[in-house]
């Protein structure tokens, strides 16, 4: 992606955005078919296997449950610091189920690549609903 920053042209692409968060790139799965429950995984034990977990749902988790295993509470707040921080949704955001299933396994899933893609649809939509505002 390109775009003017001032009188400059400025580029945004799978490089700069590896070198800004490091996170991995690769084919991004079909995740609607994801399908790899893990036996006594986080969303498991900790959602009784909900069908819609909210943000606002994991950060009470986090702060209130003494954690049986120490990774437990890391794999919680990865998911929330995706969504929250790198994808920018609102506290009410129902968290998709296959997130979950992925963060047991974090070098399954590029995460680069669909934060970045989500980025870049953002990026380029951020002002649709405003567009008469620049003709």
């Amino acid at each position: 992606m390109q775009f003017m920053l001032g009188n400059r042209s400025v580029r945004f692409s799978k490089v700069e955005f590896y070198l800004i968060t490091g996170l991995w790139f690769g084919v991004v799965p079909d995740t609607t078919k994801y399908a790899a429950a893990v036996e006594n995984d986080i969303h498991q034990l900790y959602f009784s296997g909900a069908d819609e977990v909210s943000m606002e749902e994991i950060r009470g988790v986090v702060i209130v449950v003494e954690f049986g295993e120490e990774y437990d509470v890391v794999k919680l707040r990865l998911i929330y610091m995706l969504n929250w921080i790198l994808m920018g949704v609102d506290e009410r955001f129902k968290i998709p189920v296959w997130q979950f299933w992925l963060v047991e396994d974090l070098d399954a899933f590029p995460w680069g690549a669909n934060v970045y893609n989500n980025s870049i649809y953002s990026f380029k939509h951020a002002l649709d609903e405003r567009r008469d505002w620049f003709d």
